[in-house]
C-alpha cells in the first residue's frame, strides 16, 4: 500500500526519536487550522508524518486515511495526496525517510 497508517500513541519525543532511528531527514514542524486544505500532489521520497495535536484526514486514490494526535503516517514516493484538517486544527511532525 502507498500510504499506511499506524495508531502509534506518539508525542513529539517519540516521533523524533524515530525519525532518528530510521535516518530520516531532520524534522519540519508544521500546524493548520480547522477545515484548512492542501490540494492533490506527490512527493518523490518517503515521507514520515506524526499527528500530534488534534486530527486531518488524507485523501489517497486508495481512500481517506485519518489521523488522530498520536498517529504515524507513512507515503510512499509517487503517492497522490490531498489532506483536509479536522475541526479542531492539527499540529504535526513530519521528515523524508533517505
Amino acid at each position: 500500500m502507498a500510504a499506511t497508517r499506524h495508531a502509534a500513541g506518539a508525542d513529539e519525543t517519540d516521533a523524533l526519536r524515530a525519525f532518528a532511528d530510521e535516518g530520516c531527514s531532520p524534522a519540519r514542524a508544521w500546524g493548520n487550522g480547522p477545515g484548512d486544505r492542501y490540494g492533490r500532489h506527490e512527493h518523490p521520497v518517503h515521507k514520515v508524518l506524526f499527528c500530534l495535536e488534534g486530527s486531518l484526514v488524507f485523501h489517497t486514490d486508495d481512500g481517506d486515511i485519518e489521523l488522530a494526535a498520536g498517529d504515524r503516517l507513512d507515503l510512499d514516493p509517487g503517492t497522490s495526496h490531498a489532506a483536509t484538517v479536522g475541526p479542531d486544527g492539527c499540529r504535526c511532525v513530519e521528515a523524508w525517510r533517505r
